[in-house]
């Protein structure tokens, strides 16, 4: 650890669980905040201790409840931007808003280039990013960006199934590169969902490209929101002929009646990273299986902080 820049974590409220399990793994105490709401509503906000000089790294995901727990960020960004750090990286496993990242109908926003902007006037010099919804979001910003995926913890849990005719699932077009990456290391093929979405969180399955009768299938995909698409899906592979169906995505959004759904589907497992801290009701449930990242953060926050590559943590 550098004397002159000491690495100090910052967490805000939205994950304080994986903020600790990163600290964990650096060896180091979880930086002292005060954070708290005024009568109104308003979020405060003090940071506990000296940071002049140091490496900050902020860890807090931007979703559920998306807005608070985005203006929290932008909060501790401006009363770290005042208290005279070296620089100051945001470690946003992940990035809500990332969805609408692009016009796809008349008159709307492209509301994560605003995010993005946001972060960057507020103070942010560098952003540690996971399964960025879209790739290309990392233009988005005008400071550095090292984006990761969560690919290998789930690949190992994958194996640790011991499924014996394993076929992976693109849950639709847009998540065939993943599914194939994920499908090349796994060394098996791959199917692919025909649907179509007539609006948000709504979804109808059309067809199914690929062979599955007979299969165990795994589902993979980044975002788990209502649950919705998985659950039709599953139900079209089982219609199909598949063996069983399981399902692997990175973040766990969970909205709305998604753990019901998920309970009486036809999913023996869902597989989820901790980029979102679950509820009580997913926590409780005996279908969904949650899988650390912290060693992949904390590792990737310590080669930042000492100026060492990241590249080989990017596959």
């Amino acid at each position: 650890m550098l004397k002159e820049n000491p690495l100090l974590v910052f967490s805000g409220r939205a994950n304080e669980p994986l903020s600790e399990a990163i600290c964990n793994y650096l060896q180091i105490e979880l930086g002292k905040l005060r954070l708290g709401k005024f009568s109104d509503g308003e979020i405060f906000c003090q940071i506990k201790e000296n940071v002049r000089g140091a490496d900050i790294f902020i860890v807090q995901p931007t979703g559920r409840p998306s807005n608070e727990s985005l203006v929290e960020l932008l909060i501790l960004l401006d009363a770290f931007r005042r208290a005279s750090p070296n620089r100051v990286c945001v470690v946003m496993p992940y990035m809500g808003y990332a969805r609408q990242d692009r016009k796809d109908a008349p008159r709307v926003p492209i509301t994560a280039k605003l995010v993005a902007n946001l972060i960057t006037e507020a103070g942010a010099d560098r952003i540690l990013a996971l399964d960025l919804h879209a790739s290309q979001i990392q233009g988005f910003f005008d400071i550095p960006v090292d984006h990761l995926y969560a690919a290998p913890v789930l690949i190992d849990a994958i194996q640790k199934k011991n499924l014996e005719k394993l076929r992976l699932i693109s849950p639709d077009a847009g998540g065939v590169e993943r599914a194939r990456a994920f499908a090349k290391r796994l060394k098996v093929d791959l199917a692919i969902m025909d649907k179509r979405r007539p609006e948000a969180n709504k979804a109808e399955i059309m067809n199914v490209i690929g062979q599955v009768e007979g299969f165990d299938c795994v589902i993979v995909d980044d975002i788990i929101d209502t649950a919705g698409t998985l659950v039709k899906t599953a139900e079209a592979l089982m219609e199909r002929g598949a063996r069983s169906v399981w399902a692997a995505g990175v973040h766990p959004v969970l909205s709305g009646p998604a753990v019901e759904r998920i309970n009486n589907s036809v999913i023996e497992k869902v597989m989820v990273t901790d980029t979102l801290a679950l509820t009580e009701e997913a926590l409780a449930s005996p279908k969904i299986e949650q899988l650390s990242l912290a060693v992949l953060l904390g590792e990737a926050i310590r080669r930042i902080h000492e100026g060492a590559s990241v590249s080989s943590l990017f596959v």
